[in-house]
């Protein structure tokens, strides 16, 4: 299964970096498509550096204890693994579906007030992710790291699509007096 260790591991693999750096990256990368805490971050890192997965240096004349992280190769043995087991499709644990569910038999409530600020947000994520890809994929390139890179990229597009796209005819069923 997905885990944060995973995530952080492919992180360093792409670029080492101090807790904070990595934390602040992965709000603008990975986070998209993984969501932890800052503090989840730094306690994992710990660990990983306690499974010989990735080491920390001191950074000179940094205040605190502010440490540099580098993946290890058996961090990098332990990545190669992760990505080459057998996994399952994503199973759906949609709040929402339920919500919508509930609406079904109780009739009309606050839901579609609710749904509307979703679909805000939603539009906000896909703006986005739309300014990432006119900045950082404006050319195609046959460099295979960069196409993975914007795959992804172009999978949280067609997510936020879908979910706009389910937003609306949602709301537009809740708004129907019929």
């Amino acid at each position: 299964p997905m885990s944060l260790p995973h995530a952080l591991l492919t992180s360093l693999a792409e670029r080492p970096g101090s807790g904070s750096e990595l934390a602040s990256r992965f709000d603008r990368s990975i986070g998209y498509f993984w969501q932890a805490t800052h503090q989840q971050i730094y306690r994992e890192l710990a660990r990983l550096e306690a499974n010989g997965w990735v080491r920390s240096v001191a950074i000179e004349g940094a205040r605190g204890r502010k440490r540099r992280y580098d993946l290890l190769p058996q961090g990098l043995e332990e990545l190669a693994r992760w990505t080459a087991e057998p996994m399952d499709p994503p199973a759906i644990r949609d709040e929402l579906m339920v919500r919508l569910r509930a609406e079904s038999v109780i009739g009309p409530s606050a839901l579609a007030q609710r749904l509307t600020e979703m679909l805000s947000l939603h539009l906000q994520k896909l703006a986005a992710y739309q300014a990432i890809e006119r900045r950082d994929f404006v050319s195609s390139s046959s460099d295979r790291r960069r196409r993975l890179q914007h795959l992804v990229l172009k999978a949280g597009v067609d997510f936020e699509r879908q979910r706009i796209a389910f937003y609306e005819d949602a709301l537009s069923i809740l708004e129907d007096d019929g």
